[in-house]
């Protein structure tokens, strides 16, 4: 599927740089360039995702700036990075099956949708849904393992920083490491602890990715369309005349982020509440009869409820979504940048 669009009621063409599909890619260079740049990724971006989980299954509203206050105080600089170690061994692998997925199903889908008869555009925005929809699903089978045992790391010493009475419920485990937390909770819950909260993790993420990208594609050209137009030449009578427009890299790269932050936008507040009932699902306990119990899904939300009503749902919102939106625009541009590197050198 190539990206190079016409617009004919403008008579001009926008030479959008043209896609690469799977078979172009030399796959051990992708892999090993991508584990390397999605890593640094990760790091750039860990701290965000630590006030937005510490929020999530806080009982008491804390804005972001008290709580980053109080990890570095109680906690130091270090504290915005617990669980990290776990975080990136479990990254690695779930990203190398993102990737695939998305990449397949992309290529397939698209294909399929060409011949079936469907215009560029919107063969491109099915392939990018059943592609998003695919890859968050194919990599939950790694991350939510990971989620649970990094989560729980995230939060075990935040009572020390904010109060224990805003965390009644987190689990009393004290763990070492990640690999203490993994057989901590394998030993207290069997191997189905380390997939709470898998089922909600799969409603939360395989629909926001397939926004996410259905929208990336669609706003991807329509931001193209209407830059290609601002810049077309004008006659005398202010007419514009039929342009090729073609990109530098600078600005290739200012579209690519722009429509990455818009989409994440909407896909935030989609799913904001779903995310928040997975974390709190990944990492508190209920109690009865004096033994802490993982908490179901009606109990998860019946607290939410008590606590604070629908808007409980919300917190870590603006975390979260600056996450998503910085996370997004980093991961399209070096996913982009990635797959020019990594392509073939037949088809450079």
């Amino acid at each position: 599927m190539s990206l190079r669009t016409a617009e004919d009621d403008s008579a001009s063409e926008i030479y959008i740089p043209a896609e690469i599909d799977w078979h172009m890619l030399d796959k051990s260079k992708f892999f090993f360039l991508g584990a390397a740049l999605f890593s640094g990724v990760s790091a750039s971006l860990y701290p965000i995702v630590v006030l937005k989980t510490r929020q999530q299954v806080s009982s008491t509203p804390i804005s972001c700036s008290k709580m980053s206050l109080a990890i570095m105080h109680h906690e130091g600089f270090r504290g915005f990075y617990r669980g990290f170690g776990t975080s990136l061994m479990g990254t690695i692998p779930a990203r190398a099956l993102y990737m695939t997925a998305l990449e397949v199903t992309k290529s397939n889908v698209g294909t399929a949708t060409v011949r079936l008869g469907f215009s560029d555009t919107t063969a491109m925005a099915i392939a990018n849904a059943a592609a998003g929809l695919s890859s968050a699903m194919a990599a939950q089978l790694v991350w939510t393992p990971i989620d649970v045992v990094s989560q729980r790391l995230m939060v075990q010493s935040c009572s020390n920083g904010i109060g224990k009475s805003s965390l009644p419920s987190v689990s009393s485990y004290r763990y070492n490491n990640g690999i203490d937390a993994f057989r901590q909770i394998v030993y207290s819950d069997g191997w189905r602890g380390l997939y709470r909260g898998f089922g909600i993790s799969i409603l939360t993420y395989a629909p926001s990715n397939a926004v996410w990208w259905a929208s990336y594609s669609v706003l991807h050209r329509f931001i193209w369309g209407g830059f290609g137009c601002y810049l077309g030449k004008k006659d005398e009578n202010g007419l514009i005349n039929g342009c090729s427009f073609k990109p530098d890299s600078r600005a290739t790269v200012a579209v690519q982020g722009l429509s990455a932050a818009m989409a994440s936008g909407v896909s935030a507040l989609i799913t904001m509440p779903l995310d928040t009932i997975k974390t709190r699902l990944q990492v508190l306990d209920g109690e009865e009869n004096g033994h802490r119990r993982p908490l179901t899904v009606m109990q998860t939300v019946k607290n939410l409820v008590k606590e604070g009503g629908f808007a409980a749902c919300y917190r870590g919102l603006g975390p979260r979504w600056a996450s998503m939106a910085m996370s997004a625009t980093t991961m399209i541009t070096t996913y982009e940048f990635l797959k020019r590197l990594s392509t073939k050198s037949q088809d450079r």
